[in-house]
């Protein structure tokens, strides 16, 4: 193991060992400044990634338990004789594996391996390609689009982009004689993969469903300050700006990142031949439409009846069933799995800094900050925040662990401040956040390392479309939100 990776794997650990020798701030009992200190060790970890976030989020989960007479748990219920610290610590550990939002992401990751595994996305994808590829302009619109139609179904923007975008666009600039790592990458293919990450950025603010860290935000509100958002409520929140953003889009990187190609006949042929090769619509196609569909009804208008994590449950069983999915591909997914195992611990953690009365500390102490700040001022100063800290994150699930419960719990303490309107400006910051930096959300490294996406490019291009999605969602976003509500 080299020096470097041993360094990467002790950093966790040292940040957690020097917090833990702070002294207490004023007003926090020491347990819940100790759990907090192991909790910044874990962020660390997430990070920096020495070992899969998965592994380090279970980690962090195991060591709190171990030690929760020090770091969970208040010396009032220690005393308490009916208290079963053993009991109680593991109950706290495996508390996220019962969480609604946990199961709905890995609900959604199936509905994603059915798109995979029945050629349905790829089928999607190539359509537009064939009536919209003649010309460079259109033939990004027709990227947008497809993104856009995946969405809903995807939660992971990796997944979506790295298993059916990507592949589908990366053999499209080779028609144009456009090469990677070449002067030639900017006669299309550029312009292609920087329309492809802008819109995985787009649909990603724009559903709840289509990224993994926004199901996560939806429960960490939820814990933090009691408000529940719907799929409905999200969707109708972005949508104007989330309309005007895919519409606009490939035309601002036309301009800003122009191909110097405009038109080419071949994209449309290449398409229409890889549509004969897959043929007429399966039969498991056919059903994996209507069970999506079906999904998405009862996440829109039956969540007072049906869990929507119990709605994705019940699909997944229902595909089952048909052999649109095998019980192979459930248990051979590893990406699901994986995503489980890591958010059902995030969700834990997070909740802890909430039991050990953290939160609450921190709201009082940044409540004071903000003294005298309007409500439509401390909105603006702490969404510029949320979205420019996302420079120092390598991953949204990071970002929004560390940062959303400390924002939601200063913004709950200013007199006057609509909490519906900042939660819904917070949470739907998540997916166009991430088009800043070439690490700033999954489907970037993909994209940057497509040999198409030059690192000066990359940053410039990045801080003038992070500028104008944070402008937008200031300009248009806020004065929508606030009519809503």
């Amino acid at each position: 193991m080299d020096t470097r990776r041993l360094l990467m794997m002790a950093l966790p650990i040292i940040v957690a060992v020097l917090l833990l020798f702070v002294p207490v701030p004023e007003g926090l009992p020491p347990y819940a400044w100790h759990y907090f200190a192991i909790f910044v060790g874990v962020i660390v970890g997430l990070i920096f990634e020495p070992l899969p976030g998965a592994v380090i989020g279970i980690t962090g989960v195991v060591a709190i338990a171990l030690c929760s007479q020090w770091l969970l748990f208040s010396p009032e219920q220690l005393a308490d004789p009916k208290f079963k610290l053993a009991g109680q610590s593991f109950k706290w550990a495996v508390s996220g594996f019962g969480n609604s939002t946990v199961w709905l992401i890995f609900g959604a990751f199936m509905f994603a391996a059915g798109y995979d595994k029945t050629q349905f996305g790829r089928r999607l994808a190539l359509i537009l390609v064939k009536y919209l590829g003649r010309r460079s302009l259109t033939l990004g619109y027709a990227i947008a689009f497809a993104d856009l139609l995946l969405a809903p179904f995807t939660p992971s923007n990796t997944a979506r982009s790295g298993g059916t975008i990507y592949p589908i666009i990366a053999n499209l600039p080779p028609l144009y004689g456009s090469k990677p790592n070449d002067p030639s990458a900017r006669r299309i293919g550029s312009y292609l993969m920087w329309v492809a990450i802008t819109a995985a950025c787009i649909t990603s603010s724009m559903f709840l469903s289509a990224l993994a860290p926004n199901l996560l935000a939806l429960a960490l509100v939820k814990s933090t300050v009691g408000i529940t958002i719907s799929w409905g409520t999200w969707f109708l929140a972005f949508l104007p700006l989330g309309i005007l953003l895919i519409l606009t889009m490939p035309l601002l990187a036309y301009w800003f990142y122009p191909p110097e190609v405009k038109v080419n006949n071949e994209v449309p042929l290449w398409a229409t031949r890889e549509l004969e090769k897959l043929g007429k619509l399966s039969r498991n196609e056919i059903l994996l439409l209507v069970f999506v569909c079906c999904a998405l009804m009862m996440w829109i208008f039956a969540a007072d009846w049906i869990e929507p994590a119990m709605a994705a449950l019940l699909i997944i069983v229902l595909m089952l069933w048909t052999g649109v999915l095998s019980w192979t591909d459930i248990t051979g997914n590893k990406a699901a799995w994986n995503t489980f195992v890591w958010f059902a611990t995030l969700v834990a953690l997070a909740d802890g800094l909430s039991t050990t009365g953290f939160i609450a500390w921190l709201g009082k102490e940044g409540g004071a900050l903000m003294h005298g700040i309007s409500p439509g001022v401390a909105t603006i100063v702490l969404l510029l925040a949320f979205y420019l800290l996302h420079y120092l994150f390598a991953s949204t699930t990071a970002h929004t662990t560390a940062l959303l419960p400390a924002m939601l719990t200063i913004a709950a303490t200013i007199p006057g401040m609509n909490m519906n309107v900042f939660v819904l400006l917070m949470v739907t910051s998540l997916g166009v956040m991430g088009i800043i930096t070439p690490y700033g959300t999954g489907p970037s490294p993909i994209y940057y390392g497509s040999g198409y996406l030059p690192t000066k490019d990359y940053w410039r291009l990045g801080s003038i479309f992070g500028a104008i999605f944070l402008a937008a969602l200031l300009l248009i976003g806020y004065p929508w939100m606030s009519m809503m509500f």
